[in-house]
């Protein structure tokens, strides 16, 4: 087999893993390199889903020793098999660099042999990359759970990002679904990866100089709907996860229906629509101040697909609004609905100055039609007495909408 046949085979593989972000790290082209990473990020292009295609997205090998029902690759699928070598990635990435195709790598892999030797490969070619290409572009691997501590730590030198793959929520569903796996094991790689990136801040200099390691995080991914686990549960642990390991991301992929699957796995694709309710959710935890489980109830611990989450909770808690915006403190600011983080430190400083009116803060591009019953302003604002006839919005967001959101960061 040729390296184009792999690339078809492998590059297609490679889909099912959302979590292929770049920002974060910053990595200046060496004297005689190629490529560089900023600040900002390098993924410019996305699929109609939201997933970036400017990394290089590619499996090591789609063989895997692992039987897990939910994966199209695992050990009893029939699916066409594919192995590149570690040389013929390193070939692959620079050609397609320097040919403006990509500006990184996302390299994953099956499990081949064990997992020391599955992350042996992938550390040895973005080694190769870095030591003997001189490539200065972002680099994530995929961590294996399971390999040494070695390894990871020797990852975390070559690598911008580590990612080590919770799959499922909960430890019943990997038991049922990937009897191989097991949530400690995965933790365990969580938290090696993340001492070495705390190691590395401590021997960083006063100047800023010092070991880099994994500089832009490690992230994880979720399987959502794969089994009955509502997302209650799933923002519990990456909270959980976000607490204990300082996670920069962890990424959500809806389930799609595998050929010759188990047959206790759901027979049709997961709305896109329940994905993207849980990174409004995650957003919501990392950057607004709202605990897990203030986004979900007790008699639906799953979230609304007909409303954002902050929304959905602004409506079950009316008797906190409305809120003064020229009083309110920054934590009850950011549970307005239509209210981003920027808008809300503008309206910090604004205020110091003078009292801010309804026509001020859409003149700061905050959503009126969003925030309009859930403040008070220096005009008083008479739609804010009218909370009581607001209603949940009984229609399904568009992907246009989805876009609109992520672009403005107004929740």
């Amino acid at each position: 087999m040729d390296v184009q046949q792999k690339l078809k085979i492998l590059a297609d593989a490679a889909k099912y893993d959302a979590s292929c972000a770049s920002s974060g790290s910053r990595r200046a082209r060496v004297e005689g390199g190629l490529g560089n990473t900023n600040g900002i990020g390098i993924c410019h292009s996305y699929t109609p889903d939201g997933r970036c295609v400017s990394l290089l997205k590619l499996l090591l090998t789609n063989y895997c020793v692992y039987d897990c029902s939910y994966c199209v690759n695992r050990i009893s699928s029939d699916t066409p098999r594919a192995r590149f070598t570690p040389e013929e990635v390193v070939f692959l990435t620079t050609e397609f660099y320097q040919r403006n195709y990509i500006e990184g790598l996302f390299l994953s892999s099956g499990v081949i042999q064990s997992p020391d030797y599955t992350m042996e490969q992938m550390v040895r070619v973005a080694k190769l990359l870095r030591t003997e290409q001189k490539f200065g572009g972002y680099i994530h691997l995929k961590a294996v759970p399971g390999a040494s501590q070695e390894l990871l730590l020797e990852a975390g030198r070559w690598a911008d990002r580590l990612s080590a793959n919770m799959e499922l929520a909960a430890d019943r569903d990997l038991a049922q679904l990937a009897p191989a796996k097991s949530h400690a094991e995965i933790e365990t790689s969580m938290r090696q990866i993340a001492n070495g990136i705390w190691d590395a801040k401590d021997r960083t200099t006063a100047q800023g100089r010092g070991p880099k390691f994994a500089p832009a995080g490690q992230s994880t991914q979720f399987i959502v709907g794969a089994t009955a686990t509502p997302d209650a549960e799933m923002l519990a642990k990456s909270s959980h996860l976000y607490q204990t390991y300082k996670l920069r991301r962890a990424y959500y992929s809806a389930f799609s229906p595998i050929p010759h699957a188990d047959p206790a796995l759901p027979l049709k694709t997961i709305p896109l629509v329940r994905e993207h309710r849980l990174y409004q959710a995650d957003w919501l935890i990392r950057f607004y101040g709202f605990a897990a489980h203030e986004l979900t109830t007790t008699q639906d611990r799953n979230l609304s697909l007909d409303t954002d989450p902050k929304l959905a909770w602004a409506l079950r808690h009316r008797e906190f609004f409305p809120i003064d915006v020229n009083k309110a403190g920054k934590s009850a600011l950011l549970r307005v609905p239509g209210f981003g983080v920027r808008n809300v430190s503008r309206i910090l400083q604004i205020r110091k100055f003078r009292a801010l009116t309804l026509a001020d803060l859409a003149k700061l591009k905050i959503s009126i039609r969003k925030s309009q019953y859930f403040v008070v302003t220096a005009d008083q604002n008479p739609a804010a007495k009218k909370i009581d006839a607001v209603r949940l919005p009984v229609q399904q967001l568009s992907l246009f909408d989805s876009a609109e959101t992520a672009r403005t960061g107004e929740l």
